[in-house]
């Protein structure tokens, strides 16, 4: 699945080949968000993407289904 990943203070998307499943990554990023914490994405080659979850970031997968659209 590809996920692109929007941060409000980086004019360009951060796209991520993933095998995740739609719902994993809803799950990670929600529980990413409400701690504050760092949301953590591992890409489909076995590299991990990590990006501040503070609400200054959403997901969208290519699919167009809305995950996450906070800030």
């Amino acid at each position: 699945m590809e996920v692109k990943i929007g941060i409000q203070s980086v004019p360009r998307e951060l796209v991520v080949d993933t095998k995740s499943s739609f719902e994993e990554i809803e799950r990670t990023l929600t529980a990413a968000v409400a701690d504050g914490t760092v949301f953590i994405l591992a890409d489909d080659k076995g590299g991990k993407v990590m990006v501040p979850a503070d609400g200054h970031a959403g997901t969208r997968s290519a699919k167009s289904q809305n995950v996450s659209q906070a800030g």
